[in-house]
């Protein structure tokens, strides 16, 4: 070997290890204005919930004043308690949505 050559060695693969994204719970919460039937037209538009169950996240919430109503990554679970939040103001209504970690 002369001087000007390298030895060459192989490194060592290095693993990437990405964690995963916290979650938010979207949360229903009960109010004494909304209309039933808005609530659950509301589920189904934006949570994509089928009657059935729209009905059962209303009554829960209106039973024990809020409800989960679904878990996902934050910027999902923002969008979405806007969206709801937005539809049921443009009806008149005030109907709300809050976002929190889930633990």
């Amino acid at each position: 070997m002369s001087d000007n050559d390298i030895a060459l060695k192989p490194k060592a693969k290095v693993k990437l290890k990405l964690d995963k994204p916290k979650l938010y719970k979207v949360i229903l919460v009960n109010d004494d204005y909304t209309p039933r039937e808005l609530v659950i037209m509301i589920l189904k538009a934006v949570f994509h919930m089928s009657e059935e169950t729209g009905y059962r996240v209303m009554m829960t919430a209106h039973k024990l004043g809020s409800c989960v109503v679904v878990v996902c990554v934050r910027d999902i679970a923002e969008t979405k308690a806007k969206e709801g939040i937005d539809l049921a103001k443009g009806m008149g209504f005030p109907l709300m949505f809050t976002t929190e970690p889930e633990e």
